[in-house]
């Protein structure tokens, strides 16, 4: 089959990007070796195969901080991997990086997220005897969970960046590295907007200080910490010592004002109780799970059966799951 488009794009990458990019040409490869697409790079490859995976679509019923909010405009889990896919590649391009490693990476940096935010990942994170980390279980979705098993079969570029895009060693790729802190731009700016939207705070609750150094709304400060990356970034992608430190006071801000709030986080405690409730059930009936978790269950262990199977879960199919375990149907009508 003709190759020319895609040879041609890896062509426009070595003419195009900086010497700091990643160019699909020079990927590390995957874990099966693969017959290149006559179209894409492997990376564009990476991009589509996330796009149309069931865990991407999953990310539209799972919390991102407000519980089950009665109002179509607050974000889930879905709409913040969109804001920081659109947050990292601008700041891609306009370092020459590579837009479509970028790309990929961001789209599939929470594939492993929980149900219920934040307070999903904490219960499972006590309930398993080896923790649970939701950018350890994104790469595992993406490699033995997805497709019935045989995952998506990525490169490793790409699941360098999701697993490395919270905490610990950064990404090997100066695109990987990016979402780590396209990752924090999106968060504290749309919780504000969230938060706003609740009326858990108003805009000028937060410190007259950081919103004259950060910027006076939401536009402003996402475009002011996105320059000051461009800015300060060359062989690191970072922000500078007074952004960071801005930054910082402002995620402090938040989790007084928002994060720790009874009006965002008072039905938490219900959240957290529904999956001890349905893991301890699982765990003593592995036999009722889907038969994909079944097989995990006899090669990998049960716990991590379970584990998966409540990861993979979006907060209306939990409850779901909860209802159907422990409510009388009647009291459902």
């Amino acid at each position: 089959m003709d190759n020319t488009i895609r040879l041609l794009s890896e062509e426009n990458e070595k003419r195009f990007l900086s010497d700091r990019a990643c160019l699909a040409v020079h990927s590390k490869g995957r874990d099966v070796d693969e017959e290149q697409c006559p179209v894409r790079t492997c990376f564009q490859r990476d991009r589509d195969r996330i796009i149309h995976s069931q865990s991407f679509r999953r990310l539209k019923h799972k919390t991102q901080v407000f519980l089950a909010p009665s109002g179509d405009h607050y974000r889930t889990r879905l709409t913040h991997t969109l804001e920081v896919s659109q947050i990292a590649r601008t700041i891609a391009r306009a370092l020459l990086l590579n837009e479509d490693l970028t790309e990929a990476v961001a789209l599939g940096h929470d594939l492993g997220h929980t149900p219920f935010g934040h307070a999903g990942e904490r219960a499972l994170d006590k309930l398993c005897k080896n923790g649970f980390r939701h950018y350890e279980q994104s790469v595992r979705v993406v490699e033995r969970l997805e497709k019935n098993g045989r995952g998506l079969n990525l490169t490793q570029e790409v699941k360098n960046g999701i697993l490395c895009h919270t905490k610990g060693e950064e990404a090997f790729t100066l695109e990987g590295q990016i979402i780590r802190i396209a990752d924090k731009i999106a968060y504290i700016n749309h919780d504000i907007d969230d938060a706003i939207r609740a009326n858990v705070m108003a805009e000028e609750d937060i410190p007259l200080s950081l919103r004259m150094q950060l910027g006076m709304t939401k536009s402003q400060r996402i475009n002011n910490m996105v320059l000051d990356v461009i800015h300060n970034s060359k062989d690191k992608i970072r922000m500078s010592e007074d952004c960071y430190t801005a930054f910082m006071d402002l995620h402090s801000f938040m989790f007084s004002a928002v994060y720790t709030n009874p009006v965002c986080k008072g039905e938490e405690s219900k959240a957290v109780d529904m999956l001890h409730k349905i893991y301890s059930y699982y765990i003593r009936h592995i036999e009722e799970m889907p038969s994909d978790y079944i097989s995990i269950a006899d090669t990998q262990g049960e716990e991590r059966a379970v584990c998966d199977y409540i990861a993979g879960m979006s907060d209306n199919y939990a409850l779901k799951v909860f209802n159907q375990l422990f409510v009388p149907m009647f009291w459902l009508e």
